[in-house]
């Protein structure tokens, strides 16, 4: 529920502190004192849209807080957990407008983006305006209440999965098809190019090993000219040769730790080199020996590395790209074959996709059904209690395949016979603007009890109600209040003295500028301001009366 509310440089108010309670809480106040602003600002903290208009005159910035206690709202918590904003059992939103027209929210001091305020914002209140009964003339928001109060999240994320697979399935079906010449003569190009590519045979890694070969082979003469000259130099000339130095050097070594044994290691090291020394000679006397210089194999190498060299310059790529470039050429062409074989088989898939769609659809448009008939029996016996006797409501759904939507193949429409006689019609042609927001208020009464946010808020829904409507319309939202908090802003009366608590909203003038304050009232407040309502101006001892006894009922 909504524990706190602080508003502050919002519109005309100044500074605003709102303590609030569960059950039922009216607020009542003078024409033109702002008993909507609380509203307003709260629907801003809750991710609405904003401009720097709303900021009070002489100010910088908006910057509105809402405190809400989340122990029994497990949507709510199940969210914050989910993006990692959890914090015990509270939930502190915070909204921010700067007179630049920057916006920054806030969920439990970490800065979030305006779109998650509102997402969150839904499991915490739902706000019915005092225009929904203009709203109830749309179709698109007739569908919306009553999958709101179905409870139909779940079958509609499945229907919108289903109908965008069709639609995808369809679309690329219809493209192949539009695209076929198009497609036939980028494939006969393809098939050029990849021709030479399927004639050289080019593998993964045989270029790299092929530069290799080509490199050894064209610098053959120059290798076995320095092979040569290392085995000279470590073993082969006659004169001077570093084998038969080292080993000189040995004897004198061995000569000298026998002189002093301190030089003993020198002996011993020298002997190493002299083992490394003979092994590279022998390395190398191998490599000489196994170097053969065949023209024949070195003219196939080099054949080789020209034409791949030639066929990457074509393709304007690099000779160690060619093999990726060939293998995707190869996947091009493969998305762009246009078969027969392949428009029967994507026509295939569109048909099951339809298929599956259509059922999830059937079992939506069923399930509504079910629910309609429910709504249509409970909006009727509340229709008759708010003076409309004889009224009957009627939820009318057609499914065709010609409202395919993701949100299913229903026509869903409102219908209502509001007198004796009368033949069940549409809302904008049978219902005057009285009945309508009487229509209005029914709907949303009882499709409340059905949210799960656990505060609902309703703003002057009540216009054009008034007398005994007006009493049972209180005695509805009070019922409503038992399990649920409740805000309710009005000008009724009979609807004021049936909340659990009251709030006042004034408008004073101070130093020039005019403040909006909001306060609970007393239950001796309560009566004087019941009294204002039924009274207006003057207030009398009958209106007092009067006053004390719509609080008593």
């Amino acid at each position: 529920m909504l524990a706190h509310l602080s508003v502050n440089n919002f519109a005309i108010v100044k500074s605003l502190q709102v303590e609030l309670n569960p059950g039922m809480t009216t607020i009542t106040g003078e024409t033109g004192a702002g008993k909507s602003i609380a509203i307003d600002a709260l629907s801003l903290c809750l991710g609405c849209r904003a401009d720097a208009g709303m900021i009070r005159q002489g100010e910088d910035k908006v910057d509105i807080v809402a405190s809400f206690i989340i122990e029994h709202n497990l949507s709510a918590k199940r969210w914050l957990e989910d993006n990692e904003l959890a914090e015990n059992e509270q939930c502190i939103l915070r909204r921010v407008v700067s007179k630049d027209g920057r916006s920054r929210g806030f969920i439990n001091g970490n800065p979030v983006p305006i779109s998650q305020l509102k997402s969150l914002g839904q499991r915490l209140v739902s706000i019915h305006g005092q225009h929904a009964h203009h709203q109830l003339l749309k179709k698109e928001y007739q569908i919306n209440l009553l999958d709101d109060y179905a409870g139909h999240s779940n079958l509609i994320a499945h229907t919108q999965k289903r109908y965008q697979t069709w639609r995808q399935a369809e679309n690329t079906l219809k493209q192949i098809i539009q695209n076929s010449e198009q497609n036939q003569a980028q494939k006969q190009l393809l098939e050029y190019q990849i021709k030479e590519l399927d004639e050289l045979m080019l593998t993964e890694h045989e270029f790299s090993e092929l530069e290799t070969e080509h490199k050894r082979l064209a610098n053959s003469g120059e290798i076995l000219g320095l092979t040569q000259q290392s085995l000279d130099l470590l073993s082969e000339n006659e004169q001077y040769n570093a084998l038969s130095m080292l080993q000189a050097s040995i004897n004198c070594a061995n000569q000298l730790s026998e002189l002093d044994p301190q030089l003993s290691e020198i002996s011993q090291m020298l002997g190493d080199a002299l083992i490394q020394a003979e092994e590279a000679n022998s390395e190398l006397r191998n490599y000489f020996d196994s170097v053969d210089i065949d023209p024949a194999h070195m003219q196939s190498v080099e054949a080789r590395f020209s034409q791949v060299m030639s066929l990457a310059k074509k393709h304007n790529v690099l000779p160690e790209d060619l093999y990726t470039h060939h293998q995707q050429l190869s996947a091009q062409i493969e998305a762009l074959d246009c078969s027969d074989e392949k428009i029967e088989q994507l026509t295939q898939q569109v048909s099951i996709a339809q298929e599956n769609y259509i059922k999830s659809a059937e079992k939506l448009s069923k399930s509504r059904k079910r629910y309609a008939k429910e709504l249509n029996k409970l909006i009727s016996n509340s229709m008759q209690q708010l003076s409309m006797e004889q009224a009957r409501f009627d939820i009318q759904i057609n499914f065709d395949s010609k409202f395919s939507s993701p949100l299913g193949a229903d026509d869903v429409e409102f219908l209502v016979s509001a007198n004796p006689g009368q033949p069940l019609q549409s809302l904008a042609k049978v219902a005057s603007g009285g009945e309508l927001s009487r229509i209005s208020l029914a709907i949303q009464v009882i499709t409340a009890q059905k949210v799960e946010t656990p505060s609902l808020i309703f703003d002057e829904v009540d216009v054009g109600i008034s007398g005994p409507t007006a009493a049972i319309v209180g005695k509805m939202l009070r019922s409503l209040g038992e399990s649920t908090q409740i805000l309710c802003v009005t000008h009724l009366p009979q609807v004021a003295g049936c909340g659990h608590q009251q709030m006042f909203v004034a408008k004073k003038m101070h130093s020039g500028h005019t403040e909006t304050s909001m306060t609970m009232l007393d239950s001796e407040q309560r009566v004087g301001e019941l009294a204002r309502l039924l009274g207006g101006s003057e207030i009398t001892d009958t209106t007092l009366a009067n006053a004390r006894e719509l609080m008593a009922a």
